[in-house]
C-alpha cells in the first residue's frame, strides 16, 4: 500500500473519531455547557471545531508517515502506533466523561493521562519520522491549554 493511502486511511479514522465525538458534545454545548461558569481566556465555541478538524487532519498524516516506515523499523512503529490508538480512544473518551457524563472532574484526571500519551506518541513518532513528531506539537500544545482549561472550568463549577 502506498503511503498516501496509508495517510488517507489515519486521516479519515481521525476525522471519524472527531465526527463521534462531536455527537457526544453537540446537544451539550448547546445544554449544559452554557450553564456553566467559565474562565476568562475560554474561547467562543466556535473555535473548536476547526481547531480539532486541523488537529485531526495532523494526526492523521502522522499517523500515516509513521506507519508508512513499518518495513524498516516493524517492532518501533507498532510500538509507536499502539500509542497513536491509545491516545486517539483517550481523545474520545474525553467528551464523552466532559460532556456526555458532565463531569469535568473525571474528565480533568482522564486528560493529564491523554496529555502523557499524546506526549509519549509524540516521542516515538519524532524517532520515526521528525515530520509526524513535528505535526503532534500543535495538538501537545491545544491539549495543554484544554487542560488548563478543563481544570478552570472544574475549579469554577465545584
Amino acid at each position: 500500500m502506498s503511503k498516501y493511502k496509508k495517510i488517507l486511511i489515519f486521516v479519515v479514522t481521525c476525522i471519524a473519531v472527531g465526527y463521534l465525538s462531536g455527537m457526544v458534545t453537540r446537544s451539550a454545548v448547546i445544554t449544559w455547557f452554557p450553564t456553566l461558569v467559565k474562565p476568562s481566556f475560554n474561547p467562543p465555541s466556535w473555535v473548536f471545531a476547526p481547531v480539532w478538524s486541523m488537529l485531526y487532519i495532523m494526526m492523521g498524516i502522522a499517523a500515516g508517515l509513521v506507519w508508512s516506515r513499518i518495513d524498516f523499523q516493524r517492532e518501533a512503529v507498532r510500538k509507536a502506533l499502539l500509542f497513536f490508538v491509545i491516545q486517539l480512544v483517550l481523545n474520545a473518551l474525553w467528551s464523552l466523561l466532559f460532556f456526555g457524563l458532565h463531569n469535568p472532574l473525571l474528565a480533568l484526571i482522564e486528560i493529564v493521562l491523554l496529555w502523557l500519551m499524546i506526549y509519549e506518541t509524540y516521542v516515538k513518532f519524532g524517532k520515526i519520522d521528525k515530520i509526524a513528531g513535528y505535526l503532534f506539537i500543535p495538538y501537545l500544545f491545544w491539549v495543554s491549554f484544554a487542560t488548563v482549561l478543563n481544570a478552570s472550568i472544574w475549579w469554577l463549577n465545584r
